[in-house]
């Protein structure tokens, strides 16, 4: 290694870290809950739903952590082409074009099938997705090595910028033979992969501006061509942000030290976390289907032949109505939605509680004290205990 690159120690460019038995076990987790994921049917309205959602939350989430104070809701007006204020034009811009990196990114692996090994090349393409059209908020030339010397956060003094272009040559170099990308990548090697270059990428501080963003870009693009889900896409960059002062010291951390298992046993965690969480959702999805299809499966039962088609449909349309998860009262059935309220309005109070009734002889619905709950457990019984079910 040249030597003007070895006063550099933590920047070694060797395997710095150890996985310890929980970060495996919790790494084999992971990669059960994504063959899991990818084997679940659902339907394409459902999964585009996911994949948005993911999106937004990813591009907020990462602008968030380097102070973007977009909220959720502005996030989703930027993602459907609505200008916010003039004076939240460059956050605006910010979020945009990680939504578009992210869409792009995700258009290369998924449909065009195009997978990159890690080079400068890709990196410098991933900065200046960061930075295009931020015009004097972004503090360097998009996708240029920087050409001065920085101190990140008062803490970090970054390589000298005269040797960043051949360390990040070497990083790319290293961390293609380390993680084995020629020979074919094993699971757990693509997942540390994208850990570690997240890492470097902090360490090395190539650009002028943007090396946060660019770092976790490269890591999501890593985990993306290794078969990550691509309606999971948003989960490190989330995690990072609600936990940023862990991330902020680990990564620190991992300066002072070198040593990158601490930091990879950290990103782990939130991962097979947040995948947890992503499958919850789908299993809860799921239950709603079938929840629909019994109710529908029902009302073409003997039990309620004799009520005129007209009944048994408003019957139907209000039990589907009622939220699996939600306790209501009687106003709040009345006001689930429009088509709920003004079928109700014009009828008696009588007519509603005849219904009602029904659905409870029906055991559709159960009633407690003045509330109602939709009758699930009509459901849950047959699900089998969850034994196998991965802990947090």
């Amino acid at each position: 290694m040249n030597k003007s690159i070895q006063k550099y120690k933590h920047i070694s460019f060797q395997h710095s870290w150890k996985i310890g038995e929980e970060t495996i076990y919790e790494l084999g987790q992971c990669n059960s809950i994504i063959r899991a994921l990818c084997n679940i049917p659902i339907s394409p309205d459902y999964r585009l739903k996911l994949l948005s959602v993911s999106l937004k939350k990813g591009a907020r989430s990462t602008t968030a952590i380097e102070g973007n104070t977009l909220s959720d809701e502005e996030v989703e007006k930027v993602d459907r082409g609505i200008r916010l204020a003039p004076s939240k034009e460059y956050q605006e811009t910010e979020v945009l074009n990680i939504l578009k990196a992210l869409n792009q990114l995700l258009r290369e692996v998924s449909v065009d099938h195009k997978i990159e090994r890690v080079s400068a090349g890709l990196i410098k393409r991933l900065n200046h997705m960061v930075g295009k059209d931020l015009g004097e908020h972004f503090e360097a030339i998009p996708g240029k090595i920087r050409r001065n010397n920085v101190v990140v956060e008062v803490k970090y003094r970054a390589p000298e910028y005269k040797d960043v272009e051949l360390l990040l040559k070497q990083f790319c170099e290293w961390s293609i033979k380390e993680f084995h990308f020629e020979k074919g990548q094993s699971f757990i090697d693509s997942i540390i992969q994208a850990i570690v270059s997240h890492a470097y990428i902090a360490w090395i501080h190539p650009f002028g501006d943007g090396n946060g963003r660019t770092a976790r870009l490269l890591e999501f693009y890593i985990m993306l061509r290794s078969g990550n889900p691509d309606f999971a896409s948003h989960l490190l960059s989330n995690f990072y942000n609600e936990t940023r002062n862990e991330y902020y010291r680990h990564l620190d951390k991992s300066v002072k030290t070198g040593d990158l298992s601490e930091f990879i046993a950290y990103v782990v965690k939130g991962y097979r976390d947040g995948l947890n969480d992503i499958l919850d959702l789908v299993h809860k999805y799921l239950f709603e289907i079938s929840w629909e299809k019994y109710i529908h499966d029902m009302f073409q039962t003997k039990k309620i032949k004799g009520k005129t088609e007209s009944i048994n449909k408003r019957r139907k349309n209000l039990i589907l109505a009622i939220p699996i998860d939600n306790k209501l009262n009687i106003d709040g059935i009345m006001n689930l939605n429009v088509e709920i309220a003004s079928t109700y309005k014009v009828r008696s109070p009588r007519t509603l509680a005849r219904d009602i009734k029904e659905l409870i002889d029906l055991k559709l619905l159960n009633y407690e004290n003045g509330i109602y709950q939709a009758n699930t457990a009509l459901l849950k019984r047959y699900i089998p205990f969850e034994r196998g079910k991965i802990k947090k």
